[in-house]
């Protein structure tokens, strides 16, 4: 998602209130207990991560550590929600409801490993679908209220890594036949919290990749978001590769893998990869002995800019998470173990 490293950028100094760091504290805000309910906000397709974060959530779904109750699409992209279907297909995940969006961000400009797959199962029927019309999927924000509608209050997390668009116009909507609730009403009584991976803290800081690409919704979303927000900042997936050699040799079990096909046609392989995504996810789910930090409650905001700010403050419900050095081993290898496992699906 994220993070072309070869998008130009724009460099800034760190100005402001610095934030200070717990040192892996067991006081987790907004802690969830038992099984979580979960819903993932992806722009799959741009970058690996996404699909790696993914394979993450089905191994801790056949955990029965969460309970995904859908996947929506923040890019505007058919081969996308086809590649989102097929996912979750192969790895047993056929009913998971699926969003698309209209009108979104676009990106044709690199390469689409959503995109190749799909193009290459259309040839050779690797994989299969299990909805007839993607076109009729419904739009992200509308999938959103039906979904929310349904929970039990203050109930769900949601796991944005990409843009921002489908929580702006979840947070714009208003009542349907969902919910008699507006957007910002329904959020603020049904989600827990919001789990994001975007923007940058580091000592030169950039605006990131996530947060330019829909800047208003962006802005919009970080300022009016009535829960508490987790925000996992470039820097931290930047210090954890997950390691192409694990592709080229975990995965020998099966001989089509739609997460290895995809892995193999996003770059000239092998490659290492970033975990943006990946942080996120491991946040939301893994309760104990986590091995990331995280900050003291403060307030984050996006500039005209898109360059991220965080200032402390006790009444404030938003956290940047960060990592040490001595644990990015460990979390590429944590990382590494569950994503070779055998989907549940697929285990004999």
């Amino acid at each position: 998602m994220k993070k072309n490293l070869t998008l130009t950028i724009f460099l800034l100094c760190l100005t402001g209130k610095t934030f200070a760091f717990s040192k892996n504290s067991t006081e987790r805000p907004f802690q969830t207990e038992g099984r979580i309910s979960v819903i993932f906000d992806t722009d799959m397709g741009n970058d690996i991560d996404d699909a790696l974060a993914l394979d993450m959530l089905f191994k801790y779904a056949d955990q029965n550590r969460i309970k995904l109750l859908g996947i929506l699409n923040n890019k505007d992209s058919d081969y996308s929600t086809r590649f989102l279907d097929l996912f979750c297909t192969w790895y047993g995940y056929p009913k998971t409801p699926i969003g698309q969006i209209k009108d979104g961000v676009k990106l044709n400009d690199y390469v689409d490993y959503s995109k190749n797959v799909v193009e290459m199962n259309d040839t050779q029927k690797l994989y299969r679908y299990s909805i007839k019309n993607h076109s009729k999927l419904p739009q992200s924000h509308e999938l959103y209220r039906q979904l929310l509608a349904k929970q039990p209050d203050n109930s769900v997390v949601i796991i944005s890594v990409g843009f921002s668009t489908n929580l702006s116009r979840l947070l714009q909507s208003e009542p349907d036949k969902y919910s008699k609730l507006n957007g910002r009403e329904l959020v603020a009584k049904k989600v827990k919290y919001l789990s994001v991976m975007g923007g940058s803290f580091g000592e030169k800081k950039r605006a990131e990749f996530n947060i330019i690409h829909d800047l208003p919704a962006a802005k919009y979303t970080f300022s009016n978001w009535p829960t508490g927000i987790v925000l996992s900042p470039f820097e931290v997936g930047a210090k954890v590769s997950y390691p192409g050699k694990s592709i080229a040799e975990d995965f020998n079990w099966t001989p089509h893998h739609p997460l290895v096909d995809a892995y193999k046609m996003y770059r000239k392989y092998p490659y290492n990869r970033p975990t943006w995504d990946l942080t996120s996810v491991y946040y939301t789910v893994v309760k104990e002995n986590n091995l990331l930090n995280i900050s003291k409650s403060g307030t984050l905001s996006v500039d005209e800019k898109g360059f991220t700010h965080f200032e402390e403050g006790e009444q404030g419900k938003h956290y940047v998470l960060s990592i040490e050095s001595k644990n990015a081993e460990k979390l590429k290898s944590y990382f590494v173990e569950l994503i070779k496992q055998k989907p549940k699906k697929h285990q004999k």
